[in-house]
C-alpha cells in the first residue's frame, strides 16, 4: 500500500529527522514549515537525491485556512495521505503565571492545540473508513512538560501540551473503530534547533541533564524512531497511548 505522509512543521529538529528517515521506509513525504523554507526545501533535495519522493509546503497551522491547503496540496501531489505528524509547535515565551501576555497565550495554543486538532479534523474527514477513507495512523507531538506542569516558567506550555494529550485521547476512541489510530508521543529534552542555544550553556545542560534518570539530553533520530514505530503496522493494536521518549522523565 503506498503510504503518504504529512508532518507538520518539518523543516527542523524531530520533524526534520522523522522526514528523512521516513523516505527511507519508501513514504512519500509533504514536509510542512512556517518560516524555514530553504530548510525544507533541502530536506527535500535530500530525499529526491535518494531515490524518494517529497514536497515542501509553506503554511503556519496557527490558520485554519493554511491547515487545508496544507492537505488539499499533499494529495493532489502526492495522493491519499495514510499518515499525520503534528510536529509543529511553538514553545510561547518562559515567565511566571504573573508575566503572562494574553497574546502569546493566544497565539501558542492557536499553534499548539487548536491548530493539531484542525490537522486532526482534516486528517478524519480523509482517513475515516465513515468517510470513505481506508484509515491511517497519526502522532501528536506532546512533552513530558504535560505529566508535571513543565520545568519553572513553562506552565503555559506545559499546559498546552497537556490539551493535546487529553485531546488525543479522545480522539482515539472516537475514530478507533473506523480505521484510526491516534498516538501522543512526549520527548523530553532533545537537542534540537529549538534547544542548543540553551544546552550551549555547559551549567544549564549540567543542571538539565542531573534531572534526567539518563543524565543526557535525547537527540532527533531517537523521537524520530518513536513516531515512526507507532505510525507503522508494528504498532496495529496501539490507539489512545502516550508513549514517553525522555530517558526516564524527572528526578524530583
Amino acid at each position: 500500500m503506498s503510504k503518504t505522509l504529512l508532518i507538520t512543521g518539518g523543516a527542523s529538529g524531530i520533524g526534520a529527522e522523522t522526514a528523512r528517515r521516513a523516505a527511507v521506509r519508501g513514504y512519500k513525504v509533504a514536509i510542512n514549515f512556517r518560516t524555514r523554507d530553504s530548510q525544507a526545501r533541502a530536506i527535500v533535495a535530500d530525499i529526491e537525491a535518494k531515490g524518494g519522493r517529497a514536497i515542501a509546503l509553506p503554511g503556519d497551522v496557527a490558520h485554519e485556512a493554511d491547515i487545508i491547503r496544507l492537505f488539499e496540496e499533499t494529495e493532489r501531489t502526492l495522493g491519499p495521505i495514510t499518515q499525520l505528524v503534528n510536529s509543529a509547535g511553538s514553545n510561547g515565551r518562559r515567565g511566571r503565571v504573573d508575566e503572562y501576555d494574553a497574546a502569546v497565550l493566544a497565539n501558542l495554543f492557536a499553534t499548539n492545540v487548536i491548530g493539531l486538532m484542525l490537522c486532526c479534523r482534516e486528517a478524519a474527514k480523509r482517513m475515516s473508513t465513515k468517510n470513505g477513507g481506508k484509515g491511517g495512523a497519526i502522532v501528536n507531538v506532546s512533552s513530558m512538560a504535560a505529566t508535571i506542569g513543565g520545568r519553572l516558567g513553562s506552565s503555559a506550555y506545559a499546559a498546552s501540551k497537556g490539551a493535546v494529550d487529553a485531546f488525543t485521547k479522545g480522539f482515539a476512541r472516537e475514530v478507533a473503530a473506523e480505521g484510526i489510530r491516534v498516538n501522543s508521543l512526549r520527548p523530553g529534552m532533545v537537542l534540537s534547533e529549538m534547544t542548543e542555544a540553551r544546552l550551549k550553556k555547559p551549567e544549564f545542560r549540567a543542571h538539565l541533564e542531573a534531572s534526567i534518570p539518563m543524565r543526557r539530553v535525547g537527540q532527533s533520530h531517537e523521537i524520530a524512531e518513536a513516531i515512526l514505530w507507532l505510525l507503522s503496522d508494528e504498532a496495529s493494536f496501539v490507539t489512545g497511548a502516550m508513549l514517553d521518549a525522555a530517558g526516564g522523565g524527572y528526578i524530583i
